[in-house]
């Protein structure tokens, strides 16, 4: 890979989208179901000078700085993009933004789309980009002046009690809050939470974001958005089926060792949804399941896998096997 350019890097891109467009017309896929799209980036972090494009970015690390969306629910990679370790978390947005709604537009995910992001990417002009694509969102703000003086003006009888903290009580409420596009009015809901040490004043913080999910309640809004921590669980098995090694001082080799990573990461995703076996991590998926004890003997010509006898996952492996057979060919 240390041959490849970016231009390769884009094609292994085309073929991370064309198997997810194949996965899911297999039966992987939302279909009309909603969609929830988590946003994030995460660290690659790498030792020595001689990586190319490697930074220092928030964390104060060397590294890489790759952007991933991420599916709610199944952890499949819908789009990931390599990016220098100095780049900022939103750099890029919109355009990555672009490339995935065509992604999912091809992949035929016609059902209700909604992108779930932390602070790091909010913009209005990433709103606006949502708004072009039709996707609904829900993304944490910064606790900025305007933002600040949204939440002081909230009543104190607005403040709803949630069940959230395990020490200390947390509260809801909500309110709207008017910029970007001066024509427009965004729903936004506030979370506040207290210090967990108790006190007898509460020592508030507060949790914003800004969502246009006008069918949920605030409650209901304040734990859909809180679920977007799911990305972090998608990032780690991704990070330990290869994408915490980036192993090559040359970018574009890098970038697509990252792009195989990722559709290495999907082939399991998809091989637990299409096999109907039990939701597991990577490494369990890797030990049971692809790194079988059998060893392959050649009897009169014909090939056979012979497991131990008393393999523990034998109806597992021989079950998910017969539902993959099951599966209809590809068209033409």
């Amino acid at each position: 890979m240390r041959t490849f350019t970016f231009g390769f890097v884009r094609q292994l891109d085309a073929v991370a989208a064309r198997l997810l467009t194949n996965a899911w017309a297999a039966g992987a896929g939302p279909g009309d179901s909603d969609l929830v799209i988590d946003l994030d980036s995460t660290i690659c972090e790498v030792h020595g000078h001689a990586k190319q494009g490697a930074g220092y970015g928030y964390t104060k690390c060397l590294g890489y700085h790759p952007l991933v969306a991420t599916r709610a629910g199944t952890g499949e990679i819908l789009f990931s993009r390599m990016r220098k370790g100095s780049a900022g978390s939103s750099r890029g947005i919109n355009r990555f933004i672009n490339e995935l709604a065509g992604i999912l537009k091809r992949a035929k995910a016609t059902g209700a789309k909604c992108v779930r992001a932390d602070s790091g990417f909010w913009s209005w002009e990433l709103l606006r980009t949502l708004d072009r694509h039709e996707m609904t969102w829900s993304i944490t703000v910064t606790n900025h002046a305007k933002v600040k003086a949204a939440i002081a003006s909230i009543p104190d009888d607005a403040w709803v009690d949630i069940d959230y903290t395990l020490s200390g009580f947390a509260q809801v409420a909500e309110t709207t809050y008017e910029g970007g596009d001066p024509l427009k009015k965004h729903r936004r809901t506030t979370r506040l939470a207290d210090t967990a040490q108790a006190r007898l004043f509460p020592e508030w913080r507060h949790h914003s974001f800004i969502t246009n999910r006008t069918d949920l309640t605030t409650v209901e809004a304040d734990r859909f958005h809180r679920e977007h921590a799911v990305v972090e669980l998608a990032i780690r098995e991704l990070k330990d089926g290869g994408a915490a090694h980036i192993p090559s001082g040359h970018y574009p080799a890098n970038a697509a060792w990252f792009g195989c990573a990722v559709i290495a990461h999907n082939l399991g995703r998809w091989t637990l949804t299409l096999g109907k076996h039990d939701p597991v991590n990577t490494r369990t998926l890797r030990v049971r399941i692809i790194a079988v004890p059998a060893i392959k003997v050649n009897t009169s010509g014909r090939l056979t896998l012979r497991f131990p006898t008393r393999w523990p996952w034998r109806d597992n492996f021989t079950t998910m096997l017969t539902n993959l057979r099951a599966l209809p060919g590809p068209a033409g």
